[in-house]
């Protein structure tokens, strides 16, 4: 009797750590918002790109940030933890207004024809959330550059692969 109880209660043991294990993928879109710190906007299946965003923003906002502006920076990530709808990659908007900064992150669609590609589905779903955040007041430039460089050294402490997408992308 004593042996049936243990046996059970290990196999018990077995199935609830095996089911933990497993990551959680969400199909709706998930916002975090800290207000004063950071806004994130994550497209649906890309909930585990949340820390890779959070140690990006902790170390900029550390820096004291303008009450400026920042032009738009996007990015293409390729990270082996995130699973973005079978796609090898994710796209990533960062911008800052007021000093607080703004993250979106989408899923990369199929490209139907040449005229589409990456840089353009990400300008349509940042532009929808950040149309409620006008550019006003436009920072110095080495305020894009300090952001630019926490992106590409939180990438590769993370062994997170970054691409920034210009202009020249589209």
């Amino acid at each position: 009797m004593g042996e049936t109880l243990l046996l059970i209660t290990l196999i018990t043991l077995v199935v609830l750590t095996i089911r933990r294990a497993r990551p959680v993928i969400l199909d709706n879109h998930v916002t975090i918002n800290r207000p004063g710190k950071y806004h994130i906007i994550l497209a649906p299946q890309l909930n585990r790109a949340q820390t890779f965003i959070e140690q990006i923003a902790k170390p900029y906002l550390l820096l004291h940030p303008p009450q400026a502006d920042l032009n738009t920076q996007y990015y293409e990530i390729r990270d082996p933890i995130v699973y973005a709808k079978g796609a090898s990659v994710y796209l990533l908007a960062v911008t800052l207004r007021d000093g607080m900064l703004y993250f979106q992150a989408v899923n990369p669609q199929l490209l139907p024809n040449e005229a589409d590609n990456h840089i353009k589905t990400l300008r349509e779903f940042a532009g929808n959330e950040m149309a409620k955040h006008p550019l006003t007041e436009p920072a110095d430039k080495k305020w894009a550059e300090k952001l630019r460089g926490l992106v590409d050294t939180t990438a590769g402490q993370m062994k997170i692969t970054v691409k920034e997408m210009s202009a020249a992308d589209q």
